[in-house]
C-alpha cells in the first residue's frame, strides 16, 4: 500500500512539471530559468527520491528529517553549480538567505508554541483533563462527541498533533474492549483537530505561514469558521451512527494539574495577543511576539521554581518544583522543525531553478480559465487539498506561497481551507493522522479510515460550498502584499 501510495505522489508531481509549457512572471522570487536541464531535472528526481522516505516513515522508522535535510543540501550544491555556469553566484546567494528568513520566522514562532505546550504538559494540564472526561462516565456517544468538538476547539490554539494525541488517550482509556468505537473516534478526532486548525492562524502550520506572509489578516481567518464546522460535522453525523449508546463500565482516574498550570494557560493566550499585536498594530514579524511571549514564561518559570512548601517530615520549607523551562525547549519536537527547514530549502531551491514559475502558470492560469476570472484558480485550490492527503500540506501550502499567485482573499481562503480539511481524507494526510495510527495500533489503521472517506469527503466539498456561498463576496480584486 505505501508504494502505491507514494507511486500515485510521484505521478502527481511527475505529471505536473511534464505538462508545463510556458513561463510565467507570477514568482518574484530570482529564477534561474533553467527548468530543461538536466541539472534542473536532477533536483526533481532528488526531492521526489527524498519525499518517497518521508511518506514512509512509519514503515521504515527513518525520521522525515533526515532524507528532507540531506536533499535540501543536495539541490542547492546543483543550484550552486547552475548559478556559477551562469555568473549569477551572487544572486543564488541572496535567494538561499531569503529563504533563511522564511523558516527562521516560522522556527521561532513554532519553538515558542511548542514550549508552552510542553509546559503544559508538565504541568499536567492535559492529563487533568483526560482524567476529568475519563471520570464523568459519559456514554460511547457522548464521548465521541465531546472529544471531536475538544480536538475542533483546542486545536486552534495547540497544535492538532498534540489535541488529536491527548484525544486518543481519553477514547483508548474508556474503550479499551470497543475496538469499533476506537476506530470511529480516531478519524472523528482527527478529522475535527484538522478542521479545528483550518479558521485559526495558529491552528495549522499552513495557516501560520499564509497569515505571517501578510495574505490573509488575523481576524479574516475566523471567515472559515462555519465551512470548517461543516467539514467537521458531517462526517462525525454518518460515524456516530456506527457508535452503540451505551455508557463504559467505571474507572477511577483522578489527576490534578500542578503548581502554575492556570498561570502558563493565561501566558500562552497572553502570548497570542502579544504576536496578534506585533503583527497588526505594529507590523511586525509575529515571531517576535511570541519571543517577547516566552520571557513572558521563562519569569514566571523562576517563580514557579521559588514556591516552597512546609515539608512534614523534614520539618523545613522546600523548593515544592523542579520545573526548568530550558528542559521545555530541550523537549521540542526538534524533527519536526529540521523537517521545516529542508521543506522550505527543497521548495525555495525549485523555485529558485524556476519550476514553480512554470506550476504557477499552469494551475492558476490554464486549468480554470473557463470559469471565468474570478473562479479561475478555484480548481487548482480545491485539487490542492485533495492532493494534501497525499503529500504533507506543509510543502504543498510552501510552494503555493512561493508561486505567490495573483489571488483574491476568497481564493486565499479557499487553499488555507482546502490545505487544512484535505489532509483528513487519508489518515495519512495529516501529522494527525499518522500518529494515531501509531498510538491507537491495530485499532486505528489506513483502510480503517479509507471505509469513512467517502463521509469525509461529503463534508470536504460541503464545507467548500459552504465557503463560496457566505464568503463570495471576497472572490473580487487581487491581493497586494506591501514589499
Amino acid at each position: 500500500m505505501t508504494k502505491n501510495i507514494c507511486s500515485f505522489a510521484l505521478l502527481c508531481l511527475i505529471s505536473l512539471f511534464s505538462t508545463i509549457s510556458n513561463a510565467s512572471e507570477s514568482c518574484t522570487q530570482f529564477s534561474l530559468g533553467m527548468t530543461d536541464s538536466y541539472l534542473g531535472i536532477l533536483t526533481i528526481i532528488v526531492f521526489i527520491i527524498a519525499y518517497f522516505f518521508v511518506m514512509s516513515e512509519e514503515f521504515i522508522h527513518l525520521r522525515k528529517s533526515k532524507p528532507i535535510l540531506l536533499a535540501s543540501g543536495l539541490i542547492w550544491i546543483i543550484i550552486a553549480l547552475m548559478a556559477r555556469s551562469k555568473g549569477v553566484s551572487e544572486e543564488i546567494n541572496t535567494a538561499i538567505r531569503h529563504n533563511l528568513l522564511e523558516y527562521s520566522e516560522l522556527l521561532l514562532f513554532l519553538l515558542v508554541a511548542m514550549t508552552y505546550v510542553n509546559a503544559m504538559e508538565e504541568r499536567k494540564v492535559f492529563e487533568a483533563l483526560r482524567s476529568w472526561l475519563v471520570r464523568k462516565q459519559f456514554s460511547y456517544r457522548k464521548l465521541f462527541w465531546i472529544t471531536g468538538l475538544l480536538a475542533f476547539f483546542i486545536s486552534p490554539v495547540a497544535d492538532n498533533l498534540t489535541t488529536a494525541l491527548i484525544m486518543c488517550a481519553v477514547v483508548m482509556a474508556v474503550g479499551a474492549d470497543k475496538p469499533k468505537f476506537i476506530l470511529v473516534s480516531c478519524i472523528n478526532i482527527v478529522v475535527a483537530a484538522n478542521a479545528g486548525g483550518a479558521f485559526s492562524p495558529f491552528g495549522d502550520i499552513t495557516t501560520l505561514m499564509v497569515w505571517q506572509k501578510g495574505y490573509i489578516p488575523f481576524h479574516d481567518f475566523f471567515k472559515l469558521f462555519v465551512p470548517a464546522v461543516i467539514s467537521f460535522v458531517i462526517p462525525a453525523f454518518f460515524m456516530q451512527l456506527s457508535i452503540a449508546n451505551e455508557k463504559p463500565p467505571l474507572i477511577n482516574n483522578n489527576t490534578e494539574m500542578e503548581y502554575g498550570a492556570l498561570g502558563i494557560v493565561f501566558l500562552f493566550f497572553l502570548t497570542i495577543i502579544t504576536a496578534v499585536a506585533f503583527h497588526n498594530f505594529l507590523h511586525l514579524p509575529p515571531a517576535t511576539g511570541m519571543m517577547t511571549g516566552l520571557s513572558y514564561l521563562f519569569i514566571y518559570s523562576y517563580f514557579i521554581k521559588k514556591k516552597q512548601v512546609y515539608n512534614p517530615e523534614t520539618q523545613q520549607m522546600e523548593i515544592s518544583s523542579s520545573f526548568d523551562i530550558f528542559r521545555k525547549i530541550q523537549r521540542t519536537e526538534w524533527d519536526t522543525l529540521l523537517f521545516f527547514y529542508g521543506v522550505i530549502l527543497c521548495v525555495g531551491g525549485l523555485a529558485t531553478i524556476g519550476y514553480l514559475d512554470l506550476a504557477s502558470n499552469v494551475i492558476y492560469n490554464e486549468w480554470g480559465s473557463s470559469l471565468g476570472e474570478i473562479h479561475k484558480q478555484t480548481p487548482a485550490n480545491i485539487i490542492i487539498g485533495i492532493l494534501s492527503a497525499i503529500i504533507d500540506n506543509i510543502p504543498i501550502m510552501f510552494a503555493v506561497i512561493t508561486m505567490e499567485p495573483s489571488m483574491s482573499e476568497g481564493q486565499w481562503l479557499l487553499v488555507t481551507l482546502t490545505a487544512g480539511i484535505g489532509g483528513s481524507l487519508l489518515s495519512i494526510g495529516s501529522a494527525a493522522g499518522v500518529a494515531l495510527m501509531g498510538q491507537a495500533k491495530g485499532a486505528y489503521t489506513f483502510f480503517g479510515h479509507l471505509k469513512w472517506t467517502w463521509a469525509i469527503a461529503l463534508g470536504y466539498f460541503a464545507a467548500i460550498g459552504a465557503h463560496l456561498l457566505l464568503n463570495g463576496h471576497l472572490f473580487e480584486g487581487i491581493v497586494t502584499l506591501n514589499k
